[in-house]
């Protein structure tokens, strides 16, 4: 269940003010119109002031004196000060609508492209609930803060300020009476605010947590209705929302108490006031004129006094939704780095050169490659350690090893998914922390075990990969070296909607699909993450045999877990415990080392069958023909067409090797 705090920055202490500062520069662009609606605000709320000045003038003038012709003038003079009110606080909200509309929208776009710049160890810390919540319900919270808040307190203040003047020049004496109750008021308010700002806080990170638990139930249904596990999701899901209920009460109590302050006091000193007023009346100290204007433009500061609560409520949430929002756009973006290269030290004796490949210094090379992640402990040992390994180019080179030895993480440093804590990595000579990041990723293309695709058309996922202007020779290509023409038989073709992640395919339609963008670009190095394992042995027979022809012109780093991915490759690199512990042929590596041996073929190096088994591209069990689909292991899969796969299966050991 993800805990609330987990993944926020350290909180900061400044004040509310201070935070929401923060938005100015979103702001600047529409400030002209801002302060012009605010403006119009602060006219329309004056105007209400007016009306008890009316109201004093014809109960002491036109009702006094009998005058009919009076009244009606003054009658229509309300009316038309009402009216006006009226259109002076539409003409605010017309000015306002369009511009906060902007900003909002503006705030978005540099939240979602600042996203798309964190490297992926944030995103790895962070639930995607959390961000959720901050591009959606913070950002609503901060459109509102704008529209109402910011302007009526500014409005209700002059209001309030323009209203004490008109009750003192009114009555002095009742004018104290009503100010009272100030003092006590600004007290509660300051005692309250930090207590409301820690519950809001606590409540939109509990919004956070409650968006997290949906996202990930309606991305797992498959999983939760597969394990029948529906009640505990639902009860996960009811323990959050009784949890963030509890917050919100909380808020509501601390909201009643300000509420009970702030209308009490208020009503209590405006009912002093008229009993004092009326007894002056009574006395021939004051008129009734009088009397009736001073609490007519007391009444009429009733709102704004007691609008004070709920503005002062929605500007602390705003606060922590604007401090929620700077603490991802305050998270430090993917920079260059340039780590400092320790000694690079030979793993592995150097094997045979394969034909098409060069001894230069060129293609991928990692030298002293280090990595330990961001979050670890300072004492944890490093996830990889010393890997030096140079894959020449035109090579391919396949990387096995034990679950857990470092295989993803090593591919991933490849396109700057990850930075190297020590050593560097270069293709082609150049350092790539030096280099542009558009310009690494279009030189190096990754398909990954998990393959994601993205709601849109089977071709633009595809065509995601190549570059600006790929057409359908492109598409079509791509579709025929990963055994994707499944894609053409689909409702729409290539223009179908895969759905999102793409789940309304199998698991081997989505990784060809992950694997022809991959290729569809035709980049100079490709790293591919087991990206053959959900084919059945027919469709991997065919899809490999395509990658040969794709791997000729290209230097790749395969991560392999099966015998028949692994003779994809020129040469093998043995992982182990975060450290290339040899590098050779597939066959040097079944004879003379044992863990390869056994992660190969689950014998030991030198036991009977021990290269001949792996070396044609079987696995633990593979010889059973109930394991490779009805065919015994030697027979070359054939398409339906009846004509034989481009296929190692069934060749020796050298032509794999080959």
């Amino acid at each position: 269940m993800p805990k609330s705090d987990a993944p926020t920055t350290e909180r900061s202490e400044h004040s509310t003010v201070r935070t929401l500062l923060r938005l100015w520069p979103y702001v600047r662009p529409v400030r002209t119109r801002l302060i012009v609606a605010a403006l119009v605000a602060v006219v329309a709320s004056c105007t209400g002031l007016v009306f008890p000045l009316v109201l004093k003038w014809l109960v002491d003038g036109p009702v006094a004196d009998g005058d009919g012709a009076g009244v009606w003038f003054g009658a229509l003079l309300l009316l038309g000060l009402g009216v006006a009110e009226a259109l002076l606080f539409g003409l605010r909200r017309w000015l306002v609508a369009r511009p906060l509309a902007s900003v909002e929208a503006s705030m978005r776009a540099d939240l979602y492209r600042h996203l798309q710049r964190l490297p992926v160890a944030f995103h790895d810390r962070w639930p995607s609930g959390q961000l959720l919540s901050r591009g959606t319900t913070d950002l609503m919270l901060l459109r509102m803060f704008l529209a109402f808040p910011l302007t009526f307190l500014l409005v209700n203040s002059v209001t309030i300020v323009v209203g004490v003047i008109i009750l003192l020049g009114q009555d002095f004496t009742l004018g104290l009476v009503l100010l009272a109750p100030v003092v006590p008021m600004v007290v509660v308010c300051a005692y309250y605010e930090g207590r409301y700002t820690a519950v809001a806080r606590r409540a939109q990170d509990q919004v956070g947590d409650l968006t997290t638990v949906v996202e990930e139930s309606v991305l797992g249904i498959r999983i939760i209705k597969g394990f029948g596990r529906h009640r505990s999701q639902a009860r996960a899901f009811r323990e959050l929302s009784h949890t963030l209920r509890g917050t919100e009460l909380a808020k509501a109590r601390i909201l009643a108490a300000i509420y009970a302050v702030i209308m009490s006091l208020p009503e209590a000193a405006i009912g002093a006031a008229l009993v004092l007023g009326t007894v002056r009346v009574a006395d021939g100290d004051l008129s009734t004129g009088t009397l009736v204007a001073f609490l007519s433009t007391a009444l009429a500061l009733r709102w704004p006094v007691e609008s004070i609560g709920f503005l002062l409520a929605m500007s602390q949430e705003s606060a922590t939704a604007t401090e929620r929002y700077f603490e991802v756009m305050d998270a430090e973006p993917e920079v260059p780095v340039a780590p400092e290269r320790p000694s690079p030290a030979t793993a592995a004796a150097p094997s045979p050169l394969p034909p098409h490949a060069s001894s230069d210094g060129g293609g991928m090379r990692f030298e002293g490659v280090e990595f330990r992640y961001p979050d670890a402990p300072p004492d944890a040992p490093p996830v990889l350690s010393r890997v030096d390994l140079h894959i020449r180019p035109g090579e391919t080179m396949a990387l096995v090893g034990a679950t857990g030895s470092g295989k993803t993480t090593l591919t991933a440093l490849v396109p700057r998914l990850h930075e190297v804590s020590g050593g560097r990595v270069t293709l082609d000579g150049k350092d790539i922390a030096a280099m542009d990041r558009e310009r690494l990723r279009t030189l190096v293309a990754v398909a990954f075990e998990e393959p994601t695709l993205f709601s849109a058309t089977v071709g633009e996922n595809v065509l995601m990969g190549a570059e600006e202007g790929a057409g359908d020779a492109e598409l079509r290509h791509a579709l025929g070296v990963t055994q994707a023409d499944f894609a053409h038989a689909l409702p729409q073709g290539v223009d179908t909607q895969v759905g999102e992640q793409g789940l309304s395919l199998s698991g081997g339609q989505r990784q060809r699909l992950a694997l022809a963008r991959a290729v569809v670009g035709r980049p100079r190095f490709l790293v591919l993450d087991d990206p053959l394992s959900a084919l059945d042995v027919h469709t991997e027979a065919l899809v490999e045999a395509a990658l040969r022809r794709v791997l000729a012109d290209t230097t790749a780093l395969i991560v392999a877990h099966r015998p028949s991915t692994v003779q994809l490759a020129d040469r093998v690199a043995l992982l182990s415990g975060g450290r290339v512990a040899a590098v050779g042929t597939h066959q040097q590596l079944l004879r003379d080392n044992a863990e390869y041996a056994w992660l190969m073929s689950g014998t030991e190096a030198g036991e009977p069958g021990a290269g001949a088994g792996a070396a044609s591209g079987t696995q633990a069990g593979a010889g059973d023909p109930a394991e490779t689909g009805g065919r015994t292991v030697g027979e070359t899969p054939t398409d339906p067409g009846g004509n034989h796969a481009d296929h190692p299966v069934g060749h020796t050991a050298e032509e794999a090797a080959r």
